[in-house]
């Protein structure tokens, strides 16, 4: 475990030097595009860093592979349904565009165009208008592989080696297990004694386990892969609402599914005055909601402030413009990387342990009120 523990902070540091060298790649580039009468004040300006971030945490068509001072980018296909039926074309026919300049033309007719990753009719956008996702007379239904997808595909092989070689430990009973395996049995005994079976009960655990340890491995994976900005890592999976509110959408599905009959008396008919029902009922349905929304939000939330905040840090030195600010800026972005460590296991934590709150809520049956009566009566 410390070994592994020591490759992690060893990638964070390399982390924060590749980081560096790309934001410092990101500047020249910008200032070799200025005219050579302009000030230094102007190219400091050029230095957009709400561009900067969003390039490091927003997904893509194209796969940008990055090492310090080297890049190169792969087209992702892009694939897209459409009245008339799938459109299937490389990313690479936008030529870079991401403003809604470039239209591109499939072998059906469609014409689109891409405005800040998000690709819409080209006849059917104005420049003012941001459509609803659901809006599909705008925009088509998209089912590209994007940088995200490229990310969670690689999570999961990361996290199948990781589990199969832990497994295979076990095929020896007489030899202890150590390196990986010694790192994921703590862990999954922990979240066996400590969060399922509290939560859930000793005798219903079980049946939920594959999901509390699938989910708690794939964020903690996806926040610690976030944690280390070059390729083949940096993505920023769990900072994505989307991939939270899917995360989350399955707690809430498993929960329902769960919920017995006590559950369900619980919300249509709370142990309260009648006459409180029709405020009681509706607050009892919401709350359904509010569980798993809570949930989607607080995991998004706290990944991606921690992301802005560190390529932020390191942004800072070149809006100062000057080299004394490196050395500030270097310690705080390695503070802040320990940190976010820590917030990677704490997230993938708490997201697990509410996730087996809720689902033990629903199965709770409420046999200590029914003794709780008897004991009453026989008194």
């Amino acid at each position: 475990m410390h070994k592994i523990l020591r490759y992690l902070f060893l990638a964070l540091f390399l982390g924060n030097f590749a980081l560096f060298a790309q934001t410092h790649e990101a500047d020249a580039h910008g200032k070799s595009n200025t005219e050579g009468h302009k000030t230094e004040s102007t190219e400091k300006e050029q230095f957009d860093v709400g561009a900067l971030v969003a390039h490091h945490l927003s997904d893509s068509h194209d796969y940008r592979f990055e090492l310090p001072f080297t890049h190169k980018i792969f087209h992702l296909p892009v694939i897209l349904w459409t009245d008339k039926g799938f459109s299937i074309f490389p990313s690479s026919k936008f030529k870079g565009d991401n403003e809604g300049k470039v239209v591109v033309t499939d072998n059906k007719g469609n014409r689109f165009v891409r405005k800040h990753e998000v690709i819409y009719y080209a006849d059917k956008l104005k420049n003012t208008e941001h459509p609803s996702v659901f809006d599909f007379k705008t925009r088509p239904l998209n089912f590209s592989i994007t940088k995200n997808v490229i990310g969670i595909l690689f999570t999961f092989s990361l996290l199948f080696l990781v589990m199969y070689f832990s497994a295979k430990v076990y095929q020896n009973p007489k030899k202890l297990p150590k390196g990986i395996a010694g790192f994921v049995e703590p862990i999954i005994v922990f979240l066996r004694d400590e969060v399922a079976i509290p939560n859930i009960g000793k005798d219903k655990y079980e049946k939920y386990m594959p999901y509390l340890l699938t989910v708690f491995f794939f964020i903690l994976f996806s926040n610690l892969i976030g944690l280390i900005p070059f390729s083949p890592f940096g993505y920023n999976l769990t900072g994505n609402i989307y991939i939270t509110f899917v995360l989350a959408t399955f707690t809430f599905i498993i929960t329902t599914l769960s919920g017995n009959k006590y559950y369900w008396k619980h919300i249509f008919t709370p142990d309260v005055p009648k006459a409180l029902w029709p405020i009681m009922i509706p607050i009892e349905i919401l709350s359904m909601f509010t569980k798993p929304f809570a949930l989607m939000v607080r995991l998004f939330a706290n990944i991606l402030a921690g992301h802005t905040i560190i390529i932020s840090l390191v942004a800072l030195i070149f809006i100062s413009g000057t080299l004394i600010a490196a050395p500030v800026s270097g310690f705080f972005v390695i503070f802040m990387s320990f940190i976010e460590l820590m917030v990677a296991f704490i997230q993938a934590y708490i997201f697990t342990i509410l996730s087996a709150l809720f689902i033990g809520l629903a199965l709770e049956d409420h046999g200590h009120e029914h003794d709780a009566e008897t004991h009453k009566q026989t008194a």
